[in-house]
């Protein structure tokens, strides 16, 4: 039996707002999803400069606990060496398919020697606003993707592009099977600019520039000290 999380997210149609508890039983990361496959070479190239090994094959999916996500302000990493990248995320709740955006912090020094481990090991931040994915199909390609760090007392964009870069939603889930009541999925990221780096603050968010929407969330990053 899986262990279950409950988190509190405001599910968005239209003008109409409404606020659930949803039970997520399990939670997977999809990795290397890019859809250019020169940009998913760079973002590899990001990876093997800290000393991430290529992947076997694209996509990749990788379980991570459910209690890993959260809707809070803040998370705790053991170290300064973890980092987030800002990725549209997919939940299958009350049968329906949602869309909505998170970020797969990550710890890069564990990631050089396991990715799976690196991925278990660091909370996953969730924004708790959700569309029905059926509201933004057919112009999947035009939403945007952002984040910003903060370095040297300044707010810097981090990461941007459109989810063009990445495998829509139905190859995804093509690949990885039926998301089943409960999944939440991370969808995939962006390359970083000027390179992969840890921040104690990370915002990011999802844009409908269509429908005139965001989803958008920022988390703080508290470092706990390494004793051995």
């Amino acid at each position: 039996m899986s262990i279950a999380v409950s988190l509190d997210f405001e599910f968005a149609e239209g003008s109409k707002r409404r606020t659930e508890a949803v039970v997520i039983r399990q939670a997977v990361v999809a990795g290397w999803t890019g859809r250019d496959k020169a940009a998913m070479e760079h973002h590899i190239h990001e990876l093997e400069a800290i000393g991430v090994k290529r992947p076997s094959k694209t996509p990749l999916f990788y379980r991570i606990s459910a209690q890993r996500l959260t809707t809070g302000s803040a998370v705790e990493m053991l170290g300064a060496d973890s980092s987030g990248e800002v990725e549209y995320v997919l939940l299958r709740s009350g049968g329906r398919l949602w869309v909505g955006a998170g970020s797969d912090h990550t710890d890069r020094k564990v990631e050089s020697v396991s990715i799976p481990v690196s991925k278990q090991l660091c909370d996953k931040p969730v924004a708790p606003s959700l569309w029905p994915f059926e509201s933004v199909a057919d112009h999947w390609d035009t939403l945007i993707l952002r984040s910003w760090i903060h370095e040297n007392g300044k707010r810097v964009l981090y990461q941007e592009g459109t989810t063009a870069a990445l495998l829509p939603p139905q190859k995804l889930l093509e690949e990885f099977g039926e998301l089943t009541e409960g999944t939440l999925m991370f969808g995939g990221t962006l390359a970083a600019r000027g390179g992969i780096r840890p921040s104690p603050r990370f915002e990011f968010e999802l844009v409908d520039e269509r429908n005139g929407l965001r989803i958008a969330h920022a988390y703080d990053v508290k470092t706990l000290p390494i004793v051995e």
